[in-house]
């Protein structure tokens, strides 16, 4: 009995340490886990790119002014109207009129009938399309077939209001959107079920994530169907069963969860000063000295009289003053390294600096070698 109980110790360690690394290993797993449908897409399913050119009126005197593009269009819808009309004399009465080219997506598979969100954009010189309502517009594909028509009041979700001396914008006065606002008149068809092999595509291509995905088809489907083609492309062939079915092959695979991997990137917005780091990041220990340079200029004139005496051709003179005012705060050295995200931000934090300067020591860290991750800046 006393021999087993120099053992317990030992072993209730062991077993600890153990069921520890299997949590780890199951948070990992469940952590970076994702469905098939949320990373990847069909081959051949997709968005269709449609356009048109339209005209928005109604509008409260914020319309085109300079119309050259404009009069003939208008004249021309008049006349199928049965109302005949010279160019000439629409020039400067139209000031009620935006021309806008006309946008929406249609998805695979849409049926007549259905609708469709569209956006409309002003291409001429209007102030805003607030209020305005887009008259009916064949919406047209890369093959110059009509696939939508498109009509209804545009909303912009702001407003302007303006005065002699100021005026008060919110949100941008020149794109609108028309929600449902085109029907589909003809369907872009696609017969998944008469397919006997299917492709995904990643929408992050990455060959370890392609990887994982092919091998936990197979496993789910206990059997060799799918196969890797590039870190953006797995092939799978559709198993006998599901031939006439494949819709419901297609979903069940869509279900599946996968580990994902992605590489480590930092994304830079410098014109917002946003930064976005990923999980992955690392830096390497370096040391870190980051100072702020403020420089003020001001320019403050002086208007100098002529002195009582002068002579009556003397007038008064403004004279230039320009203030100079130059900063620079002192920085200290500051150890930077994380071997995770938290650490990392912690670090970059005890600095106290600004999105702007973070931008700036990580573009330094990154040509220092100590940034272990992509950079890419928009």
């Amino acid at each position: 009995m006393k021999y087993k109980n120099q053992f317990l110790p030992v072993i209730l360690s062991v077993a600890k340490n153990l069921l520890l690394i299997f949590s780890l290993l199951l948070f990992s797993s469940n952590a970076f886990a994702e469905r098939i449908k949320d990373i990847a897409n069909w081959a051949g399913v997709r968005d269709n790119q449609l356009v048109g050119y339209g005209l928005v009126v109604g509008l409260n005197g914020t319309g085109d002014k300079d119309g050259t593009y404009l009069y003939q269009p208008i004249a021309n819808m008049l006349s199928r109207m049965g109302v005949t009309i010279n160019v000439r004399d629409l020039k400067g009465k139209v000031k009620n009129v935006a021309a806008v080219m006309v946008t929406a997506k249609l998805p695979t598979n849409v049926k007549p009938g259905s609708k469709i969100d569209v956006q409309v954009s002003s291409i001429g010189d209007a102030k805003s399309l607030q209020g305005g309502t887009l008259l009916l517009t064949p919406l047209v594909g890369a093959d110059g077939e009509v696939y939508a028509l498109a009509q209804g009041p545009v909303s912009i979700g702001g407003f302007i209001a303006a005065g002699r001396a100021a005026q008060a914008i919110k949100n941008h006065q020149n794109v609108g959107y028309i929600p449902e606002g085109a029907v589909v008149e003809k369907a872009v068809p696609v017969n998944l079920n008469a397919k006997s092999e299917l492709q995904l595509l990643l929408q992050f291509p990455d060959i370890i994530t392609a990887k994982n995905i092919s091998e936990k088809i197979n496993e789910t489907f206990k059997s060799e169907i799918a196969k890797t083609i590039d870190p953006s492309t797995i092939s799978i062939n559709v198993p006998s069963i599901y031939r006439g079915n494949v819709v419901d092959f297609m979903a069940e695979i869509e279900k599946i969860e996968v580990i994902t991997d992605q590489p480590a990137r930092v994304v830079i917005n410098e014109r917002t000063g946003t930064v976005v780091i990923g999980s992955h990041v690392r830096i390497a220990p370096a040391a870190l000295a980051h100072g702020a340079l403020t420089i003020t200029i001001k320019e403050m004139p002086e208007v100098v009289q002529p002195p009582p005496l002068a002579p009556e051709k003397a007038k008064a003179e403004v004279v230039p003053r320009t203030e100079l005012k130059v900063e620079e705060k002192q920085a200290a050295l500051v150890e930077v390294k994380g071997s995770t995200v938290g650490e990392l931000v912690k670090a970059l934090n005890a600095l106290g600096v600004t999105p702007k300067d973070l931008i700036s020591i990580l573009q330094s860290l990154k040509t220092a070698g100590a940034l272990k991750a992509d950079l890419i800046i928009m």
